[in-house]
Protein backbone atom coordinates (compact mmCIF):
# COMPACT_ATOMS: atom_id res chain seq x y z
CA UNK A 1 0.00 0.00 0.00
CA UNK A 2 2.80 2.06 0.58
CA UNK A 3 4.37 2.19 -2.53
CA UNK A 4 0.78 2.48 -4.58
CA UNK A 5 1.53 6.29 -4.94
CA UNK A 6 4.49 5.74 -6.36
CA UNK A 7 3.24 3.55 -9.31
CA UNK A 8 0.60 6.29 -9.59
CA UNK A 9 3.16 8.67 -10.43
CA UNK A 10 5.31 6.15 -12.83
CA UNK A 11 1.75 5.03 -14.37
CA UNK A 12 0.83 8.83 -15.05
CA UNK A 13 4.67 9.84 -16.03
CA UNK A 14 4.85 6.80 -18.47
CA UNK A 15 4.56 7.98 -22.02
CA UNK A 16 2.59 5.83 -24.13
CA UNK A 17 4.35 4.58 -27.35
CA UNK A 18 2.09 3.75 -30.25
CA UNK A 19 2.96 2.61 -33.95
CA UNK A 20 1.00 4.46 -36.86
CA UNK A 21 1.02 1.41 -39.16
CA UNK A 22 1.80 -1.78 -39.78
CA UNK A 23 4.95 -0.67 -41.84
CA UNK A 24 7.03 -0.27 -38.32
CA UNK A 25 7.28 2.98 -38.93
CA UNK A 26 8.62 6.09 -36.18
CA UNK A 27 6.76 5.47 -32.99
CA UNK A 28 5.46 8.81 -31.33
CA UNK A 29 5.00 9.48 -27.73
CA UNK A 30 2.13 10.77 -26.03
CA UNK A 31 2.37 11.66 -22.62
CA UNK A 32 -0.58 10.77 -20.75
CA UNK A 33 -0.59 13.72 -18.72
CA UNK A 34 -1.32 16.17 -22.06
CA UNK A 35 -3.78 13.69 -23.15
CA UNK A 36 -5.74 14.07 -19.80
CA UNK A 37 -5.36 18.06 -19.90
CA UNK A 38 -6.66 17.70 -23.78
CA UNK A 39 -9.81 15.92 -22.47
CA UNK A 40 -10.48 18.13 -19.83
CA UNK A 41 -10.74 20.93 -21.72
CA UNK A 42 -12.57 19.79 -24.72
CA UNK A 43 -14.89 18.46 -21.90
CA UNK A 44 -15.36 21.98 -20.09
CA UNK A 45 -15.86 23.75 -23.64
CA UNK A 46 -18.12 21.16 -24.93
CA UNK A 47 -20.88 21.75 -21.84
CA UNK A 48 -20.34 25.73 -22.63
CA UNK A 49 -21.24 25.23 -26.17
CA UNK A 50 -24.51 24.83 -27.11
CA UNK A 51 -25.68 21.94 -29.18
CA UNK A 52 -25.98 23.79 -32.37
CA UNK A 53 -22.74 25.31 -31.80
CA UNK A 54 -20.63 22.05 -31.51
CA UNK A 55 -17.56 21.49 -34.50
CA UNK A 56 -18.59 18.95 -37.03
CA UNK A 57 -16.22 16.20 -36.62
CA UNK A 58 -14.44 14.32 -38.82
CA UNK A 59 -13.87 10.53 -39.39
CA UNK A 60 -11.01 9.33 -38.31
CA UNK A 61 -8.63 6.46 -39.77
CA UNK A 62 -9.15 3.25 -38.13
CA UNK A 63 -5.16 2.37 -37.79
CA UNK A 64 -3.36 0.84 -34.72
CA UNK A 65 -2.06 4.60 -33.33
CA UNK A 66 -5.54 5.76 -33.34
CA UNK A 67 -6.91 2.58 -31.39
CA UNK A 68 -4.42 3.04 -28.88
CA UNK A 69 -4.76 6.74 -27.82
CA UNK A 70 -8.90 5.40 -27.82
CA UNK A 71 -7.97 2.87 -25.27
CA UNK A 72 -5.56 4.89 -23.65
CA UNK A 73 -8.62 7.52 -23.02
CA UNK A 74 -11.38 4.97 -22.20
CA UNK A 75 -10.30 4.96 -17.99
CA UNK A 76 -9.98 8.56 -18.13
CA UNK A 77 -13.73 8.61 -18.72
CA UNK A 78 -14.60 6.82 -15.87
CA UNK A 79 -14.52 9.61 -13.12
CA UNK A 80 -16.47 11.80 -15.37
CA UNK A 81 -19.27 9.34 -16.55
CA UNK A 82 -19.59 8.14 -12.67
CA UNK A 83 -19.93 11.71 -12.22
CA UNK A 84 -22.75 12.57 -14.29
CA UNK A 85 -26.22 13.75 -13.22
CA UNK A 86 -28.06 13.40 -16.47
CA UNK A 87 -28.02 12.39 -20.30
CA UNK A 88 -27.39 15.44 -21.00
CA UNK A 89 -24.67 15.42 -19.28
CA UNK A 90 -23.67 12.40 -20.51
CA UNK A 91 -23.29 13.31 -24.15
CA UNK A 92 -21.36 16.34 -23.44
CA UNK A 93 -18.83 14.03 -22.04
CA UNK A 94 -18.44 11.86 -24.79
CA UNK A 95 -18.57 14.73 -27.13
CA UNK A 96 -16.20 15.91 -25.74
CA UNK A 97 -13.86 12.72 -25.41
CA UNK A 98 -14.03 12.40 -29.22
CA UNK A 99 -13.23 16.07 -29.71
CA UNK A 100 -10.04 15.28 -27.57
CA UNK A 101 -9.28 12.33 -29.91
CA UNK A 102 -9.44 14.73 -32.69
CA UNK A 103 -7.14 16.58 -31.37
CA UNK A 104 -4.72 14.52 -30.09
CA UNK A 105 -4.23 12.61 -33.19
CA UNK A 106 -4.46 16.03 -35.06
CA UNK A 107 -7.68 15.54 -37.06
CA UNK A 108 -9.11 18.86 -38.31
CA UNK A 109 -12.07 19.99 -36.99
CA UNK A 110 -14.66 22.99 -38.33
CA UNK A 111 -15.72 25.92 -36.87
CA UNK A 112 -18.53 26.69 -38.58
CA UNK A 113 -20.92 25.01 -36.20
CA UNK A 114 -23.77 22.77 -37.31
CA UNK A 115 -26.45 25.53 -37.33
CA UNK A 116 -29.28 24.96 -39.47
CA UNK A 117 -29.34 26.38 -42.83
CA UNK A 118 -26.72 29.44 -41.53
CA UNK A 119 -23.11 27.51 -42.07
CA UNK A 120 -20.62 29.81 -43.42
CA UNK A 121 -18.76 27.06 -44.86
CA UNK A 122 -19.55 27.13 -49.53
CA UNK A 123 -19.68 23.69 -50.92
CA UNK A 124 -16.68 22.95 -52.93
CA UNK A 125 -18.34 22.66 -56.49
CA UNK A 126 -20.56 25.54 -56.35
CA UNK A 127 -17.77 27.63 -55.34
CA UNK A 128 -15.71 26.03 -58.51
CA UNK A 129 -19.34 27.02 -60.30
CA UNK A 130 -19.32 30.75 -59.00
CA UNK A 131 -15.67 30.69 -60.49
CA UNK A 132 -16.57 29.69 -63.56
CA UNK A 133 -19.28 32.60 -63.75
CA UNK A 134 -16.36 35.00 -62.86
CA UNK A 135 -13.93 34.06 -65.47
CA UNK A 136 -16.94 33.78 -68.35
CA UNK A 137 -18.21 37.05 -67.03
CA UNK A 138 -14.43 38.50 -67.48
CA UNK A 139 -14.03 36.86 -71.30
CA UNK A 140 -17.74 38.68 -72.30
CA UNK A 141 -16.40 41.98 -71.03
CA UNK A 142 -13.12 41.29 -73.22
CA UNK A 143 -14.68 40.05 -76.27
CA UNK A 144 -17.22 42.88 -76.37
CA UNK A 145 -14.31 44.71 -75.73
CA UNK A 146 -12.91 43.44 -79.08
CA UNK A 147 -15.47 43.33 -81.16
CA UNK A 148 -16.11 47.07 -80.09
CA UNK A 149 -12.68 48.26 -81.65
CA UNK A 150 -10.34 47.78 -79.02
CA UNK A 151 -7.05 46.06 -80.32
CA UNK A 152 -4.68 46.11 -76.96
CA UNK A 153 -1.98 43.74 -76.84
CA UNK A 154 -3.73 41.55 -73.87
CA UNK A 155 -7.51 42.08 -75.20
CA UNK A 156 -6.33 40.15 -78.55
CA UNK A 157 -4.31 37.52 -76.52
CA UNK A 158 -7.22 36.69 -74.94
CA UNK A 159 -9.27 36.21 -77.78
CA UNK A 160 -6.98 34.45 -79.67
CA UNK A 161 -6.46 32.22 -76.64
CA UNK A 162 -10.63 31.47 -76.57
CA UNK A 163 -10.52 31.11 -80.68
CA UNK A 164 -7.33 28.75 -80.11
CA UNK A 165 -7.40 25.59 -82.33
CA UNK A 166 -9.99 26.48 -84.68
CA UNK A 167 -9.98 28.26 -87.87
CA UNK A 168 -10.96 31.38 -86.58
CA UNK A 169 -9.10 34.10 -87.79
CA UNK A 170 -9.40 37.30 -85.56
CA UNK A 171 -9.00 40.30 -88.62
CA UNK A 172 -11.48 38.38 -91.07
CA UNK A 173 -14.96 39.84 -92.10
CA UNK A 174 -16.82 37.26 -90.29
CA UNK A 175 -15.12 37.39 -86.69
CA UNK A 176 -18.02 39.95 -85.35
CA UNK A 177 -20.45 36.56 -86.09
CA UNK A 178 -18.00 34.34 -84.03
CA UNK A 179 -17.88 36.73 -81.17
CA UNK A 180 -21.54 37.32 -81.02
CA UNK A 181 -22.22 33.59 -81.15
CA UNK A 182 -19.02 32.82 -78.06
CA UNK A 183 -20.23 35.64 -76.51
CA UNK A 184 -24.46 34.28 -76.66
CA UNK A 185 -23.11 30.63 -75.41
CA UNK A 186 -21.26 32.01 -72.60
CA UNK A 187 -24.47 34.09 -71.32
CA UNK A 188 -25.90 30.72 -71.92
CA UNK A 189 -23.62 28.63 -69.84
CA UNK A 190 -23.90 31.61 -66.91
CA UNK A 191 -27.51 31.33 -66.55
CA UNK A 192 -27.74 27.67 -66.83
CA UNK A 193 -24.66 27.70 -64.08
CA UNK A 194 -26.59 30.68 -62.01
CA UNK A 195 -29.87 28.35 -62.13
CA UNK A 196 -28.12 25.19 -61.06
CA UNK A 197 -27.19 27.34 -57.90
CA UNK A 198 -30.49 28.57 -57.44
CA UNK A 199 -31.93 25.03 -57.96
CA UNK A 200 -29.51 23.76 -55.09
CA UNK A 201 -30.49 27.04 -52.93
CA UNK A 202 -34.35 26.57 -52.71
CA UNK A 203 -33.93 23.07 -51.84
CA UNK A 204 -31.66 23.39 -49.05
CA UNK A 205 -33.99 26.14 -47.82
CA UNK A 206 -36.55 23.93 -48.33
CA UNK A 207 -35.20 20.71 -46.60
CA UNK A 208 -33.43 22.90 -43.68
CA UNK A 209 -37.14 24.26 -42.95
CA UNK A 210 -38.86 21.18 -42.70
CA UNK A 211 -35.98 20.15 -40.38
CA UNK A 212 -36.86 23.13 -38.24
CA UNK A 213 -40.36 22.42 -38.24
CA UNK A 214 -40.24 18.84 -36.68
CA UNK A 215 -37.49 20.32 -34.28
CA UNK A 216 -38.65 23.59 -33.22
CA UNK A 217 -41.39 25.70 -34.56
CA UNK A 218 -41.60 28.69 -33.15
CA UNK A 219 -38.10 29.33 -33.96
CA UNK A 220 -39.20 28.29 -37.92
CA UNK A 221 -42.01 31.29 -37.68
CA UNK A 222 -39.95 33.67 -36.30
CA UNK A 223 -36.65 33.22 -39.00
CA UNK A 224 -40.05 33.31 -41.48
CA UNK A 225 -41.26 36.90 -40.17
CA UNK A 226 -37.91 38.17 -39.93
CA UNK A 227 -37.33 39.52 -43.03
CA UNK A 228 -40.58 40.83 -43.31
CA UNK A 229 -40.31 43.12 -39.83
CA UNK A 230 -36.12 44.26 -41.35
CA UNK A 231 -37.50 47.41 -43.05
CA UNK A 232 -37.23 50.28 -41.32
CA UNK A 233 -37.54 52.97 -43.21
CA UNK A 234 -40.63 55.19 -43.88
CA UNK A 235 -43.69 53.52 -46.55
CA UNK A 236 -43.35 54.37 -50.20
CA UNK A 237 -46.09 56.90 -51.14
CA UNK A 238 -49.42 54.89 -52.82
CA UNK A 239 -49.27 57.25 -55.97
CA UNK A 240 -45.66 56.69 -56.79
CA UNK A 241 -45.98 52.83 -56.26
CA UNK A 242 -49.08 52.93 -59.25
CA UNK A 243 -46.90 55.29 -61.25
CA UNK A 244 -44.16 52.90 -61.55
CA UNK A 245 -45.99 49.70 -62.28
CA UNK A 246 -47.80 51.63 -64.77
CA UNK A 247 -44.67 52.96 -66.58
CA UNK A 248 -43.19 49.62 -66.43
CA UNK A 249 -45.51 48.56 -69.32
CA UNK A 250 -45.81 51.46 -70.98
CA UNK A 251 -42.88 53.46 -71.57
CA UNK A 252 -41.04 51.62 -74.47
CA UNK A 253 -38.02 50.31 -73.68
CA UNK A 254 -35.06 48.91 -75.42
CA UNK A 255 -34.01 45.73 -74.87
CA UNK A 256 -30.77 44.07 -75.91
CA UNK A 257 -31.10 41.20 -77.96
CA UNK A 258 -28.98 39.04 -79.62
CA UNK A 259 -28.86 39.67 -83.72
CA UNK A 260 -30.04 35.91 -84.20
CA UNK A 261 -33.39 37.09 -83.24
CA UNK A 262 -33.79 39.78 -85.74
CA UNK A 263 -32.65 36.85 -88.22
CA UNK A 264 -35.56 34.91 -87.04
CA UNK A 265 -38.30 37.53 -87.03
CA UNK A 266 -37.60 37.99 -90.68
CA UNK A 267 -37.96 34.61 -91.23
CA UNK A 268 -41.29 34.44 -89.87
CA UNK A 269 -42.90 37.61 -91.67
CA UNK A 270 -44.61 35.38 -94.42
CA UNK A 271 -45.94 32.72 -91.63
CA UNK A 272 -49.89 33.47 -90.78
CA UNK A 273 -50.83 33.40 -87.75
CA UNK A 274 -53.10 30.54 -87.05
CA UNK A 275 -55.75 31.04 -84.42
CA UNK A 276 -57.32 27.81 -84.62
CA UNK A 277 -60.78 26.70 -84.95
CA UNK A 278 -63.60 28.66 -84.11
CA UNK A 279 -66.39 27.89 -82.45
CA UNK A 280 -69.94 28.75 -82.57
CA UNK A 281 -72.75 28.84 -80.38
CA UNK A 282 -75.90 26.22 -81.47
CA UNK A 283 -79.59 27.68 -81.39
Amino acid sequence: MVEQPANVDAAVNTPVVVDSNDDGTVAQELELEHMRSTLEEAIVETRNTPLENRPRLPRIALNKRNGAIVRALNPMLVTYLEASRDLCETDSILFGSALAVCRIIGAKVSTAGRATGHSSAIIAWRRRIEERIAKARALIGRLICFRSGNNRPRIVRTVRMTFAGTNVSLFQPYITQKLTERIDDLKQRIAAWGKRIRRYTEKSTRFNQNRLFQSDQKRLYESLERPMLSGTGPAPNQADTVAFWRGLWSEPVNHSEGPWTEVVASQCEGITLYYGPRHHNAG
